[in-house]
């Protein structure tokens, strides 16, 4: 009786062990495939943005459609501009006062063009053509695109938003570890639901955790 006694005891004494060895362990496997699947979000997220900005630097408005956005970087094209300080008669003024008066005027020059894919993606067209595509293996889901305006004073202010939620990019993980994944709460790390890039709601074009899991440091 005594023998059977130590046996059970000594299962519980593994188990509990076993149970111990996982309360730590997991969270690390964990934190390790999330900051990896998380660089390569982010990648793309900065790839995206990088063409959204292209876009409305050429449109003069963000879009909310892959097909749109990837037909406009097979064809549209950066002006190269040079800009020149001169001065010049004021004719106007000499008109009417009789009198000689210089102004000062910048001119722009076009000098060419340049293709926006050669400028932002060297010519890699297979790395634009699927940078809406969650670069996760067994993840087979696009990035949520949107874009639209929103009212600042008396003006309309292009925004837009990519973004994908966590429990997409690890949805092959523990569930219990995703849920407090959305918790998340700091000054670094992915805060909320969703890894994102640009905002429905304000005018930014600041990435989620893009200085902790992008390489480098984020700006506006």
């Amino acid at each position: 009786m005594r023998f059977v006694i130590q046996i059970l005891l000594w299962l519980v004494i593994i188990f509990l062990a076993y149970l111990t060895f996982n309360a730590v362990y997991e969270p690390l496997q964990f934190n390790k495939i999330k900051e990896k699947r998380y660089t390569k979000v982010i990648k793309n997220l900065k790839d995206i943005r990088a063409a959204e900005l292209a876009h409305q630097e050429v449109t003069g408005k963000f879009t909310g459609n892959w097909d749109s956005l990837v037909r406009f970087l097979d064809t549209a094209e950066f002006a190269i501009t040079q800009r020149r300080d001169t001065v010049m008669l004021d004719e106007e003024y000499a008109k009417t006062y009789g009198v000689d008066k210089n102004i000062e005027k910048v001119i722009i020059d076009t000098l060419g063009f340049v293709p926006v894919s050669d400028s932002l993606f060297k010519g890699d067209k297979e790395r634009y053509q699927t940078m809406m595509n969650v670069p996760v293996e067994g993840v087979n889901e696009k990035f949520e695109l949107r874009a639209g305006t929103i009212q600042k004073g008396d003006n309309k202010i292009p925004v837009f938003e990519a973004r994908i939620s966590k429990a997409v990019v690890l949805s092959d993980q523990d569930r219990t570890l995703i849920l407090q994944e959305n918790e998340v709460q700091s000054v670094d790390d992915v805060n909320g639901r969703y890894i994102s890039v640009g905002s429905m709601t304000e005018v930014s074009t600041s990435g989620n955790g893009f200085d902790r899991y992008g390489g480098d440091s984020d700006n506006d």
